[in-house]
């Protein structure tokens, strides 16, 4: 309640104090109402078990001050499922703070931005905002940024901690890295947009005796280097694609060898005066993983911080919320349609083929069960725009299982594997009037 406290503090203060008229502040604020039922979503859900239903919003509120070069901006959000708080609620802890930073030009094409913030870059595959959970991702970091028309180098770093103690250093906040060091570089060379990154993180690893006593820690460093857009277009066909290595050590201290890559072509089919378009996309994801026999090596590629929902599948069952991370891969061929009726009305059909990238069994067992095919799954999504304010998106995804994503599981999978969502979105000032939706 102290954020919230301070926003309202803020905004009233502006409306008592006059500005000078170079300074400007603004209040501007967005809703997701997503509505969900779930059958099998993140997860294959077992035979015998019911599938669960119910309604959850994200309400962020977003003050923005800017006076002369410096700009200040401070965004809370209440991200709650309907009903979990009783009606005469007093308070609660679904109250959060998602960004807060102050970022100063300094002219010449330089910025520094420090305090929480969204590192939100490319295709969003690796680095992301995670704009589909309502809950959303940022980073306490501080960024320096050099623009210059197509030319943008970004770099800088964070440095975690649990608090603010007199003595130690260990960190103990679960799958966070403790220090990290970003360099990402963007251009144009003729008619090919690219981008190179570089991402360093240091992860905490600590031994403990059987009391529980740590008694030896330390960091362990992973890299990634990667190509994260290498993109152009040819009258109506773009082709673009990605590729991420990835080295160093995992919290394991096992040595990382691992990538990932991806190519597509989209087409389109078909644009008329009166709107109306029609796009196809085919293409291939390659994602490296470790077989299940084990090795000295990690070969899986961990999609750290991307916006994950976005790939391999609206119904998630790869790589969102730490699924099938430290596995076997996966290779994802898709086939994506895109029907525009007019500017403000959608519909988009995505077909995904998965196999392992690895082999799933270990050596002793049957040749015959050493199939990779993990299944495949067919999403449906759709979008209106029913004014400039608010915007109306609705999906459903169905996976058809495969004998080895059977044999994969425990327990006696259902047959029937779906998800279907609806949502309202409220974005007054924003572009972006859909979300988790690849184009």
């Amino acid at each position: 309640m102290k954020v919230y406290k301070i926003i309202l503090g803020l905004v009233g203060l502006t409306l008592l104090i006059p500005f000078q008229g170079f300074a400007q502040f603004n209040v501007d604020g967005q809703i997701l109402i997503r509505s969900e039922f779930r059958n099998g979503y993140n997860k294959p859900i077992a035979e015998g078990l019911d599938p669960a239903g119910f309604i959850a919003h994200r309400a962020r509120l977003q003050a923005n001050y800017k006076l002369d070069r410096f700009n200040f901006f401070m965004s809370v959000q209440d991200v709650r499922t309907w009903g979990s708080t009783s009606q005469a609620n007093v308070t609660d802890g679904f109250l959060s703070l998602h960004e807060a930073y102050g970022e100063v030009d300094f002219g010449e094409n330089w910025k520094v931005k420090l305090g929480r913030q969204e590192l939100n870059y490319d295709n969003f595959r690796f680095m992301g905002n995670l704009d589909w959970a309502l809950q959303a991702r940022s980073h306490d970091f501080a960024l320096v940024k050099y623009e210059k028309e197509k030319a943008e180098l970004h770099f800088g770093g964070g440095f975690n901690q649990d608090g603010q103690a007199l003595t130690g250093n260990i960190f103990t906040v679960p799958n966070q890295y403790r220090t990290a060091q970003l360099v990402r570089f963007e251009n144009v060379l003729g008619k090919v947009d690219y981008t190179l990154l570089f991402w360093n993180e240091g992860r905490q690893w600590t031994t403990k005796d059987a009391a529980g006593t740590i008694i030896d820690d330390g960091v362990r460093f992973r890299q990634t280097l990667g190509i994260p857009m290498l993109r152009t277009t040819l009258k109506n066909t773009t082709l673009s694609g990605y590729f991420y290595s990835q080295f160093g050590k995992d919290i394991n201290g096992k040595q990382v060898s691992a990538f990932n890559t991806s190519a597509q072509v989209s087409q389109l089919l078909m644009s008329k005066e009166d709107g109306k378009k029609w796009r196809a996309t085919v293409g291939f994801e390659l994602i490296s993983g470790s077989d299940a026999k084990g090795s000295d090596k990690n070969n899986s590629y961990s999609l750290q911080y991307g916006t994950n929902h976005l790939y391999n599948g609206y119904i998630d069952w790869f790589f969102v919320s730490n699924t099938w991370e430290n596995s076997v891969g996966l290779k994802d061929f898709f086939l994506r349609s895109r029907f525009e009726f007019n500017p403000k009305f959608w519909m988009q059909i995505d077909l995904h083929s998965f196999s392992a990238y690895a082999d799933t069994v270990l050596p002793s067992e049957s040749v015959a069960t050493k199939d990779k095919n993990l299944g495949g799954e067919l999403d449906l999504t759709l979008g209106w725009i029913i004014h400039e304010a608010v915007s109306l998106q609705g999906g459903y995804s169905q996976y058809f299982l495969s004998d080895t994503m059977r044999s994969l599981h425990p327990q006696m999978l259902s047959n029937q594997q779906n998800w279907a969502y609806l949502m309202v979105v409220f974005r007054p000032t924003s572009k972006a009037k859909f979300i988790g939706v690849l184009q």
